[in-house]
């Protein structure tokens, strides 16, 4: 992880949805299209990278609560 605070989740995505929209709008010069793509690349994977972390704290949280009793039981579907 960079040195760097991450960027917010949702501000990473809105700038996200940003590029697409520019990218899908057309009528943009190969060099702006190409750098619009890279930034795109880049913000997906800090999406994607926020994500990953989150989904790892919410399996450790589960794991935490379940192995002390503390949560729900999983569900039985055997029955």
């Amino acid at each position: 992880m960079s040195t760097e605070k991450a960027e917010p989740f949702e501000k990473s995505f809105k700038e996200l949805e940003d590029v697409v929209g520019r990218l899908e709008s057309g009528g943009l010069g190969l060099d702006e299209a190409i750098a619009l793509y890279e930034q795109g690349m880049k913000l997906a994977k800090e999406c994607q990278d926020s994500l990953d972390r989150a989904e790892l704290r919410i399996t450790r949280l589960r794991e935490t609560y379940l192995d002390e009793g503390g949560g729900a039981a999983e569900p039985d579907n055997d029955v």
